[in-house]
Formats: C-alpha cells, sequence, structure tokens
C-alpha cells in the first residue's frame, strides 16, 4: 500500500518506519522544514533504540521518504495518517488545534472517498467533528478511522511490530477491513469497534495504568509507614492473574507525553458528561504528592538543603527516551534550587531537552563521577541501566557523604548491605543505615 503519514514526532515517525519495514511505501509529511532535512540524512530527530536503523534500511530501500510537501505526500495514498500532537490545554482539555489544522491542510489533496485515520490520542467524539470539518473543506464525502496507538517510549518499535492489540474504530465496516489490512503482514490480534468505542479504549487504558501506578504508590507509602515492604507486597499482588504484574512497581510517580495529559482529558470530558469521576482526581492526587516524596525525604534528612550539593542521575520521565514531558525531575530539581541546594544532574540522553525546560537552574554534568564527586546526596530519578549497574562502592566514595535516595527502588539491596558505610532511603521499603 502508499501510505501517508501526516506528522514525525513519537508516534508518527515510529509508525511511519514500521510500516515501511512490513513492506508499505510510506511518505512521512512534516511543516518542520530543519526536522524533514534531519530525516532526509537518516537521522532521527527523537531518541527511540532501534528505530534510526530501521529508518536508514527503509530509505536505502525505497519504502520510505520524508517531505513537507502536502501535496506529494498525500497524492496517491491509499491511507493517510494523521499523527500530530494534542497537548494538554489550560483546562486539562485536548487541544486539538494542531489535528484541526491538519485536517484543513490536506483537505485540499484529498479525493472522495480517501481514508483518514487518526492515530492522535483525541477525546471521544473527535473523529465524527474531524470528519464534518475536512467534508466542510472538500465538498465529498471521506471516510475516517480511529486507530488509536498503545507505544511506550523507549519500546515502540517492539509495540508496533508486537503490538498487543490493534484498535479499528470505523463506522463502515469495508473501510475498517482496508485498514485491517495494512496491519496484515504484523499477525497480532485485530479489534474492530466503533469510532467513539476506539477512541474511549484508548484513554480508558492508560488511565487505568496511571490509577495501578498511584495504588502502588499509595500502598508504598502505606508499607513504608508500618514496616512491610513494597516490592513483597507488589510480588504477591502480581501473581495473581486477576490483577497482574505490570504497573505494579513503585516509584516517584509516571510522567511522558501521555498518562498525565491522558487522565485529565478523560476527566475534564467526564465533568462536560455531569459525572464526577473521583478516581481519576484521586490517582491526579497521589501523583502528585508522589513527585515531591525524596524531597520531603532530603529535608527530613537534612534539615536544611541551603549549599547541600545535591547530584539528581537521570532527568527523562523514563529510561531509553529522552523525552523530558511531566518528567519529575523537573519539580524536583527546580525545588532543590529554591531550597538553595548546588545540584547537578546527569541523563545518558535527556540533558539537551532538559537544558530547553529548566535552562541554567541546575548544573549539568557530562558524566555519573562528575555529578557525584562531592555530592552531599545523590538522588536516583530515572532506572537507567548504566545507574543500576555502576559500581556502588565507587560512587559512595566519591560523595561527601554517603545518602542515597532511590526514586525507582533501582539499587539491589545485598550490594547496598555490603556497604561498609551507607545511607539509603528507597521508596515503600524501610531505609538502609550502615555505619
Amino acid at each position: 500500500m502508499k501510505i501517508a503519514v501526516l506528522g514525525t514526532g513519537y508516534v508518527g515517525l515510529s509508525t511511519g518506519v514500521c510500516l515501511s519495514e512490513i513492506g508499505h511505501r510510506v511518505t512521512c509529511i512534516d511543516i518542520n522544514e530543519q526536522k524533514i532535512q534531519q530525516l532526509n540524512q537518516g537521522i532521527s530527530p527523537i531518541y527511540e533504540p532501534g528505530l534510526e536503523k530501521l529508518l536508514a534500511s527503509n530509505m536505502e530501500a525505497g519504502r520510505l521518504r520524508f517531505t513537507t510537501s502536502l501535496s506529494e505526500g498525500i497524492t496517491g495514498a491509499e491511507i493517510i495518517i494523521i499523527a500530530v500532537g494534542t497537548p494538554q490545554a489550560d483546562d486539562g482539555a485536548a487541544d486539538l488545534s494542531y489535528l484541526e489544522q491538519a485536517a484543513k491542510d490536506l483537505s485540499p489533496n484529498l479525493v472522495q472517498g480517501s481514508i483518514v485515520v487518526i492515530k492522535s490520542t483525541v477525546p471521544v467524539g473527535t473523529n465524527d467533528s474531524i470528519k464534518k470539518l475536512i467534508e466542510s473543506y472538500t465538498g465529498f464525502k471521506i471516510h475516517m478511522i480511529s486507530n488509536p496507538e498503545f507505544l511506550r517510549q523507549g519500546s515502540a518499535i517492539q509495540d508496533t511490530m508486537k503490538a498487543d492489540r490493534i484498535i479499528i474504530g470505523s463506522e463502515n465496516k469495508e473501510m475498517a477491513e482496508k485498514v485491517k489490512a495494512m496491519y496484515r503482514p504484523l499477525d497480532v490480534p485485530v479489534i474492530v469497534t466503533s469510532t467513539r468505542s476506539a477512541e474511549m479504549i484508548k484513554y480508558a487504558s492508560n488511565a487505568f495504568l496511571a490509577t495501578k501506578i498511584s495504588f502502588i504508590n499509595e500502598i508504598a507509602n502505606l508499607s513504608e509507614a508500618v514496616g512491610a515492604d513494597v516490592e513483597d507486597v507488589a510480588k504477591g499482588m502480581g501473581m495473581d492473574k486477576r490483577i497482574g504484574k505490570a504497573f505494579l512497581k513503585a516509584g516517584i510517580g509516571y510522567g511522558g507525553s501521555c498518562f498525565p495529559k491522558d487522565v485529565k482529558a478523560l476527566l475534564h470530558t467526564a465533568g462536560q458528561m455531569g459525572m464526577n469521576f473521583g478516581l481519576l482526581k484521586e490517582t491526579i492526587a497521589i501523583n502528585e504528592f508522589q513527585r515531591e516524596l525524596l524531597l520531603k525525604k532530603a529535608v527530613k534528612r537534612f534539615g536544611d538543603l541551603q549549599g547541600k550539593k545535591i547530584a539528581i542521575l537521570g532527568l527523562a520521565f523514563k529510561p531509553e527516551t529522552d523525552d523530558m514531558r511531566e518528567a519529575p525531575s523537573i519539580n524536583l530539581a527546580i525545588a532543590l534550587s529554591k531550597l538553595g541546594a548546588d545540584t547537578v544532574a546527569y541523563d545518558p540522553v535527556a540533558t539537551e531537552n532538559a537544558k530547553k525546560i529548566m535552562g541554567d537552574t541546575i548544573k549539568y554534568a557530562n558524566s555519573i563521577d562528575e555529578a557525584i564527586t562531592g555530592a552531599d546526596a545523590v538522588f536516583l530519578v530515572t532506572e537507567w541501566d548504566i545507574f543500576k549497574k555502576h559500581n556502588l562502592l565507587a560512587i559512595l566514595e566519591k560523595m561527601k557523604q554517603p545518602i542515597i535516595f532511590d526514586g525507582r527502588n533501582c539499587l539491589q539491596e545485598e550490594k547496598i548491605k555490603a556497604c561498609r558505610k551507607i545511607e539509603y532511603y528507597p521508596v515503600g521499603k524501610p531505609a538502609i543505615i550502615i555505619g
């Protein structure tokens, strides 16, 4: 098939690359000329494991290309996929301005019966409204399909090529079958629903996962208060097939481009329908509290953080990505700075994106050793493998005081207990103090 993809962010680029990998001829379109130039050189503008290699190989095979021209990209395309951003608006709703602009821009290049697929995360009813918008520009009928994405940053290629399921929402069975055929080479389960059910599936899935994270974080706080170990609790819970072990890892809250905005967008939709979705309100409140956890632990330990050197290891909202959107490190770093701490951070890939958000609020190191040398405390914020595998004794030797606040419980207890002197403060578990 010949496919056009509007938008080259995480979703659009990953989708376009993977569709070309399974044999389709894909043209990715973006208005950002610099980004398109970069992509045409085989360079990915985002950090995503495995993406750049597939990008280069499919460009070389002639199945994948990039352009800023809508007419060049859309003309002759059998399926047009919209994958532009839908960020959070001030009132918590999804900001659909990019999507509406994309609909307006692509309309002159459509023909009667064109299949337009919305892969962006959108509130229930958006596919219907965008269809009407496009048809008001074209003057003829088109087919609109809801095809929400379920990609995790850091594993987007795996999540596309070996998806748990593909959701296709359509009021036209024949058009749904055409989109289903596009995905057939993946050989994964496909569920065809109404458009509005497909839109709801996306929000319901993310809201449930965010709620599960907030639940285990609240259990972690209670476990710590009563002297239990949340990791043992989570293991015992997760072995129950009705619960499952995924998303039961306690920490300092969820972040990223999806969970925070999607939970708030679903809550906004519920409000519009006159519903008081209290569970989502509490999910958000717990997450906000959890983001302050390491800071509260540090203030309790030190009393005054003025002049203390604090090393933050990890800035990205999760490992294997350079995405800083809603990262817990942001509020933490800013709060430390306001309390007078000399804050130095290191992340293997997210530093440049962090600088765009935090500027010179904190200092940035080029290595783990540079960040931790002379530190009064280390805050483990993102569970990168290099932090988990780094020699703990070597870290402690370079620190002024051997104090670690682990926001992701990523250090092994046996290694901690092998230290001659350490203060280790995890989440949802008893502190370990030696020496």
